[in-house]
């Protein structure tokens, strides 16, 4: 469980950054919208899947047994 945890939290808060850095790369070109989305939705999705991703690394944490 802790193994599944962990890499899912990886994954989502990878892609949490790449999604912010696309709509930061996509704004600072002067568009305003990506494929449909709003600069300001995309990072706000972004923020939300890294938010996600410290959860589930925070949870593998205190799954942790001491030695």
């Amino acid at each position: 469980m802790n193994s599944l945890l962990l890499r899912g939290g990886q994954l989502v808060g990878a892609v949490g950054v790449l999604l912010m850095t696309v709509a930061v790369i996509v704004r600072l070109g002067g568009r305003y919208t990506f494929s449909g989305y709003e600069t300001g939705t995309l990072l706000l999705g972004g923020i939300g899947a890294v938010v996600v991703g410290c959860f589930l690394l925070l949870w593998t944490l205190s799954e942790r047994k001491a030695p």
